[in-house]
């Protein structure tokens, strides 16, 4: 999808998200004007891969099961639809659980200069807990080179909870780029991608105010 139609399409649907959802959005100054970078957030509802990409001032990209594109009939071409405009990029559920074809798809959008967004934990957190993160944003950040930026949202699991009398607040704070070049150099990469993981994960967690958990997450949602 080009940029311009995505941001038209945003454009459409911004209106609608302001007036409906009140998003409190902070720290859109982080996002970098140009180039490659990498948002990586928390997960706490569907709605998030959204939301994000509808709040930033800059298209970025999610990986999606591509279970969503094949559905027939008229609500599965507007699902379709959907994910399409919000930049989504169809994996099958094989290589997405594997996490190669989603690091792949991610990989080869930084290295075209946009913006992509992953969720490090692998999954979205249904106990609303901050879930130990998987190595793939540190891998795709040490591939690319495309700068960490943060993001901890709240809120979202009311949007569409049964019997809620009251939405409350959605939050999305972006935080500044992570500082990842202290990291020893000489270390394996393995321990490269562990440290930067954990502050990766630090970071996010100062954004959303989440507390910790030491399970980590099924790196496919099956709910």
């Amino acid at each position: 999808m080009s940029t311009a139609f995505y941001m038209a399409a945003r454009g459409i649907v911004r209106l609608p998200v302001r007036l409906f959802w009140k998003p409190r959005v902070r720290g859109l100054e982080n996002i970098p004007e140009d180039g490659a970078f990498l948002v990586a957030s928390n997960h706490l509802a569907n709605v998030d891969s959204f939301l994000i990409p509808v709040v930033l001032p800059r298209q970025v990209s999610f990986v999606s099961k591509d279970d969503f594109w094949h559905k027939p009939g008229p609500i599965g071409r507007i699902q379709k639809f959907f994910f399409e405009q919000v930049g989504a990029v169809p994996v099958d559920r094989e290589a997405l659980s594997s996490g190669k074809g989603a690091l792949q798809a991610g990989l080869e959008i930084l290295r075209s200069g946009k913006g992509f967004a992953i969720y490090p934990e692998g999954t979205r957190s249904k106990d609303g807990m901050l879930h130990p993160g998987k190595q793939g944003a540190a891998w795709l950040a040490l591939e690319s080179g495309a700068p960490v930026i943060p993001v901890g949202v709240t809120g979202t699991p009311q949007l569409f909870a049964k019997g809620a009398r009251k939405r409350g607040v959605v939050t999305v704070d972006v935080g500044a780029p992570i500082e990842l070049d202290d990291i020893d150099p000489s270390l394996s990469k393995g321990s490269r991608r562990r440290l930067m993981t954990a502050r990766i994960m630090d970071e996010i967690q100062a954004l959303s105010g989440q507390r910790r958990s030491d399970v980590p997450l099924p790196d496919v949602d099956e709910g």
